[in-house]
């Protein structure tokens, strides 16, 4: 016995070198291995699964865009990432059980990697193969439901009949189910998924059960961790409420009323599991809160060509004077220090000499003091008012000086059930813009000397604006089903406080709408319009209709007629130096079109119509689609002598990529038209405009038929 027990001890230290070096070796061997940088990561072959997934489910990671590129790699900018010679071995594994799961079975991988002493460069080559279709696919347990559930619950789900039998977007269908229930009353909602597969025969049936469970309603609500706040304050902020119906989305909502009310650094609203029976026809709530500071100083300083030197300073008193849930919240900024009075240190002749060509903006400090104090739960969980003064003075560089005080007043309602946002907002200011009369053409869209000198004095505004949405899509990013609404009303009134030139009606309306022609067609279509109403008013020696430029409508660009560029669409107004004019009276010919600025000027009627279709491209659908749309609309003057409605029709194809922000598109667009008819105004070395003689209905063609716009997101 001793002398196997000698001999056990004996091989033990053998046992556990030979371990060790079987575990060492590899890692021994790669330490050998000089590291070396992935210059390249391409896929080739493959169309069922994009780029950007097959990259996320592998370990070997592409080096930065600047880390790849030759001419800067050599001084060392961008992240470099390794080449690992064991997980790029495992890469190919994950890819071909990615595949397998993705309905893939005969799929094929082969790689190319190419070693130099300091990078690599790797290229997977992908045979997909046939894929395993789905011949049926059954979703039993929701007759029980009400007729309009089973319908939502069937709805956008991602897999279908005749798809690739892809067993994550089973998993997903099931969770989309799940996830519907949960939202109207089912919280114990279940979906069990089964399937059936022939390899040979390339087919597959999926079937679904769902278990829907009792439908039920909001119980009791525990609140734990307030200290400073009330507990009937975060009841109050919470959307789900004793006797409501219970939705799991409503507990997301509640959860984000906590953290947007700024009172709170953790929150979270969840079924109290110690409490809950299932079965049972209410369901407990507990929610989990952990405070926010009673208040919080932020600042910062900083530079910049235009600014020279600026600051900021900030100070938030939350739970202010009490435990009802106010927030105050007080910020100052100031600019232009160093080189704008009372703070002129002399900088304009060094570090600050950008300023020096600024006789505008940079002639005094530019600053702004603001006070605001936000109650939410106002009266109603579902109101959040807030209150806010302020005074500024802001410029934009060699452009305009704007002084400005005022108030704003805002009360905003969101109510769970009918899901429309309602906000009403009062806003008083009192200021007066300082610009040349170029800026204010170029800038403000008035070009008229009656409009600058309006501009020019201090005037006060007073508006009292309304606005309501009826969001009713399935995803406000990229809808492709249903349909949003929204109607803005601004009244600004003698009334109200503003000054009497400046009383006007606004309306403004917009409705988009979206069907699916087939899974994966879109047909999209949107009316878009609006009046302005204002009374007769003397504006310096003539009498007529005055409205803000600010308030005006103005159409064209990404977002309604892409025939044009943006503001293009409507009436203008034509701007040309002086020098330009008299060299073309004195030549006698025509003014030179590169030389003319055009300025929109808005008007007091809006109409924008559109129509689009959106299909999936031939190559890469799953990330690529194509679009055909048709705008057509018009901006004009009511009331007006000699302005009439112009619509203007432009027809155009675009394209759309996938995106985390939403889709990024370019559309091209057709425009045959000319310009509007304009007045045409030069200008001298003071920048004073004055009208061209003879010139009063000044017309330019556009340098180019086709359009081009770049934007993220889908136009409406």
């Amino acid at each position: 016995m001793r002398a196997a027990f000698a001999r056990g001890c004996g091989l033990l230290p053998s046992l556990v070198l030979g371990a060790w070096l079987a575990v060492a070796a590899p890692s021994g061997v790669a330490a050998q291995e000089p590291e070396r940088v992935v210059r390249q990561l391409d896929f080739e072959g493959n169309e069922a699964i994009g780029d950007q997934v097959l990259a996320s489910a592998i370990s070997t990671t592409n080096s930065s865009w600047f880390a790849r590129t030759f001419l800067l790699r050599s001084i060392g900018l961008g992240e470099k990432r390794y080449f690992d010679e064991q997980e790029f071995r495992r890469d190919v594994i994950r890819l071909n059980v990615l595949y397998r799961r993705s309905g893939y079975p005969g799929v094929e991988l082969d790689t190319i990697v190419r070693r130099t002493p300091t990078d690599v460069y790797v290229t997977f080559r992908i045979e997909e193969g046939e894929p395993i279709r789905v011949t049926s696919f059954d979703v039993t347990g929701l007759d029980s439901l009400p007729a309009w559930l089973q319908t939502r619950a069937l709805e956008d789900l991602p897999l279908q009949a005749d798809d690739p039998f892809n067993r994550f977007q089973m998993q997903a269908a099931a969770d989309s189910i799940t996830r519907t229930l949960k939202d109207r009353g089912y919280p114990n909602a279940r979906v069990f998924s089964s399937f059936e597969t022939n390899r040979d025969a390339r087919i597959a049936t999926v079937q679904l059960e769902v278990l829907p469970g009792s439908r039920t309603v909001i119980g009791n609500v525990e609140v734990v961790g307030t200290s400073r706040i009330e507990p009937s304050l975060v009841r109050d902020l919470l959307i789900s409420r004793p006797g409501r119906r219970y939705s799991q989305d409503e507990l997301f909502q509640s959860q984000r009323n906590l953290y947007s009310s700024d009172l709170f650094r953790y929150a979270t609203v969840n079924i109290d599991s110690a409490e809950y029976q299932p079965g049972a026809d209410s369901v407990p709530l507990i929610v989990l809160v952990n405070e926010s500071r009673p208040r919080r100083i932020r600042g910062g300083i900083g530079y910049g060509t235009d600014d020279c030197f600026r600051g900021s300073l900030g100070w938030t008193s939350r739970n202010f004077l009490g435990s009802e849930g106010r927030t105050l919240d007080l910020t100052g900024r100031l600019s232009k220090v160093g080189v704008g009075e009372p703070l002129d240190w002399g900088l304009a002749d060094d570090i600050c000499s950008a300023s020096r060509d600024d006789s505008v903006g940079s002639a005094k400090v530019n600053f702004s003091l603001g006070a605001a104090i936000r109650r939410p739960a106002f009266l109603s969980p579902y109101n959040t008012i807030s209150v806010s003064v302020f005074t500024e003075r802001r410029s934009e560089f060699k452009v305009y000086l704007r002084q400005e005080t005022g108030t704003t007043v805002t009360l905003r309602r969101e109510t769970p059930r009918r899901g429309i946002p309602l906000s009403l907002g009062y806003t008083l200011s009192y200021g007066r813009t300082e610009a040349t009369a170029v800026s204010f053409c170029a800038s403000f869209n008035a070009c008229t000397p009656d409009v600058v000198a309006l501009l020019r004095q201090n005037r006060v505004l007073a508006t009292l604006t309304g606005v309501a949405t009826r969001p009713r899509v399935n995803n406000p990013v990229d809808p492709s089903r249903g349909s949003v609404a929204s109607t803005e009303l601004t009244v600004s009134s003698r009334f109200l406080g503003s000054s009497p030139f400046q009383q006007f009606t606004r309306i403004a309306a917009d409705a988009a709408w979206y069907r699916q022609l087939s899974r994966d067609v879109v047909l999209s279509w949107r009316v878009r319009g609006g009046a302005i109403f204002s009374p007769r008013v003397d504006v310096a020696t003539t009498s007529g209709n005055f409205i803000p430029p600010e308030q005006r409508f103005y159409a064209g660009g990404p977002n309604d007629v892409r025939g044009f560029e943006r503001n293009e669409l409507g009436p203008v107004v034509y701007v040309v130096p002086k020098a330009e004019v008299d060299s073309a009276t004195a030549g006698s010919r025509l003014i030179d079109p590169d030389s003319v600025r055009v300025a929109a000027t808005g008007g007091n009627t809006l109409a924008i119509a559109n129509i689009e279709l959106r299909i999936p491209s031939p190559v890469l659908s799953s990330r690529l689609r194509l679009a055909a749309f048709v705008d057509a609309g018009g901006v004009w003057q009511r009331g007006v002598e000699n302005s009439s409605a112009v619509i203007r029709v432009t027809p155009g194809i675009g394209l759309r990529v996938s995106t985390p922000l939403g889709p990024a598109r370019l559309d091209v667009a057709y425009n045959p038209y000319r310009l509007q008819a304009g007045p045409l105004f030069q200008f001298d070395a003071q920048e004073t405009l004055t009208p061209v003689d003879g010139q009063g209905s000044y017309v330019q063609d556009r340098r180019h038929r086709f359009t081009y716009h770049f934007a993220v997101g889908q136009p409406f």
